[in-house]
């Protein structure tokens, strides 16, 4: 096993936190209105469940424990029915009870969402192989800790990343500014990755049956 797997692992472990969505407005929304304090311990949270999910691509991708459908599609419409749930409550905030997502138990709902994310599992598996695809032949149980643990470093270093910029005194401005407007486009997204969840898992039972 080369240094280049290793730093292709970190890198797309850090790709994956990057990409936008419902964790990442969170955040922003979060750090903007309670500062970065109750940001760093949302994406603490979040770790979690990042690591829980990124340990599972590399099962899959090792092809070592291959988890069955049905585990997964109850799984999407637990994930589907809580996103939905937060969506509404973004969705139908009015602005004298406004507060983000997380606003209470930041940490808690960091790993909420960590660990209830629909799209964590193939997004996790797609960017890790994508990645990875050139040195796949070597991948072996023995370094999967290794490989983990890279993948953990590139989490941490975009977690950095974002817990910086959602700080910073603009961006916290238009947060700030048009939070409302934010917050129900939020809900929104919530919503529609919700549906796109219980759809999936829907028709992956109705596929088996």
């Amino acid at each position: 096993m080369t240094s280049g797997i290793y730093l292709m692992t970190a890198l797309a472990g850090a790709l994956y936190v990057l990409l936008p969505g419902p964790a990442f407005l969170a955040l922003f929304s979060l750090s903007a209105s309670r500062g970065r304090g109750a940001g760093v311990r949302f994406i603490s949270g979040h770790l979690i469940g990042d690591i829980f999910w990124g340990t599972l691509a590399f099962a899959a991708i090792i092809g070592v424990n291959q988890l069955g459908p049905t585990l997964f599609d109850m799984l999407g419409i637990g994930c589907g029915l809580y996103l939905c749930w937060l969506g509404y409550k973004a969705v139908t905030a009015r602005e004298e009870h406004l507060a983000p997502v997380g606003a209470s138990r930041p940490l808690m709902t960091g790993v909420l969402f960590g660990l209830t994310n629909p799209k964590a599992y193939p997004v996790s598996v797609a960017m890790f192989t994508a990645l990875t695809a050139q040195y796949a032949t070597s991948f072996s149980w023995d370094a999967a800790p290794y490989l983990l643990a890279s993948a953990i470093a590139g989490f941490i270093a975009a977690d950095i990343v974002l817990i910086w910029a959602a700080g910073l005194a603009p961006v916290r401005r238009l947060f700030q500014r048009h939070g409302l407007i934010i917050t129900r486009i939020t809900g929104l997204m919530f919503i529609a990755f919700g549906a796109k969840s219980l759809v999936d898992a829907g028709r992956g039972i109705a596929a088996r049956n």
